[in-house]
């Protein structure tokens, strides 16, 4: 018998652990400007996640180590300035919480302020427990991230699936259910088998989100971009592309440059 879902006129962190306790999927998807979460608002993705992917997405860099707090800021600034249902949670940039809870506070603190977003995420477990601690007694609710931790990618050396062994798969449920404990609202799972992320979620109350993860997570993300189809190299087993807007707007573009070239553009109705 199916239970009618809920309508949520604005989405939050309790909002999330409802639908799991309902029974219900969470949708998510990054969004690092203005005009594409105004879309994806208006589509009714639960969460909003401005990501530090936005250093690969946004800027060309190879890794997400090289994105700034200030970026972090102005991404999310702008996409606070167009949402008005998703929850919006913004990634803590490499080396703005690792090696000090006080730095930690100090950013979590300055994107709350600074970008009005409505919570953070912090990639790790055990080794990330005291800024977890500073930053939820500050009241600033946190999203843990296990798995492929990719601001740890020179650690790993490799984007492969993790915790495929006995002792690294047990080592991440124990964090998984310390971040519960400390009090994250949730926590995204990472390129990991999904016979773990079933034991994960089904160990927590709090809502697991997948990337790579399988469909036993209780909510997916992917990158908005990937899901588009804007990028065209990056093809990993999870992602499923809904369109191809690297060819239809290639295609586009090189339309307007042809009208542009034989004087098709302007024509008469479209100037004054």
């Amino acid at each position: 018998m199916s239970t009618a879902k809920k309508e949520y006129k604005r989405v939050t962190v309790k909002s999330l652990v409802d639908m799991k306790k309902n029974g219900e999927k969470i949708s998510m998807l990054t969004a690092y400007d203005f005009s594409m979460a105004k879309i994806v608002d208006a589509a009714k993705v639960d969460v909003i996640l401005v990501g530090d992917s936005a250093s690969n997405v946004m800027a060309g860099h190879e890794t997400t180590l090289p994105i700034t707090l200030d970026q972090m800021i102005y991404h999310a600034s702008s996409v606070i300035r167009a949402v008005e249902r998703a929850l919006v949670v913004v990634d803590l940039p490499f080396g703005s919480y690792q090696s000090d809870p006080k730095e930690a506070l100090r950013s979590a603190i300055r994107i709350m302020k600074e970008s009005g977003a409505h919570a953070v995420k912090l990639e790790g477990g055990a080794e990330i427990k005291e800024s977890v601690k500073r930053i939820l007694a500050a009241g600033i609710p946190v999203m843990g991230h296990l798995g492929l931790t990719p601001q740890s990618i020179y650690k790993f050396g490799t984007y492969t699936v993790r915790a495929k062994e006995e002792e690294e798969a047990e080592q991440l449920i124990e964090d998984a259910k310390l971040l519960e404990k400390l009090g994250c609202f949730g926590i995204v799972l990472e390129k990991i088998p999904a016979r773990l992320t079933k034991s994960v979620s089904e160990s927590l109350t709090i809502p697991t989100i997948g990337i790579g993860g399988g469909k036993y997570a209780d909510g997916q993300v992917l990158v908005v971009h990937d899901l588009l189809g804007m990028t065209h190299e990056f093809n990993p087993r999870f992602l499923r592309r809904y369109m191809n807007l690297y060819e239809e707007m290639g295609n586009a573009i090189s339309n307007y440059v042809s009208d542009v070239k034989s004087q098709d553009f302007p024509n008469d109705d479209e100037q004054y």
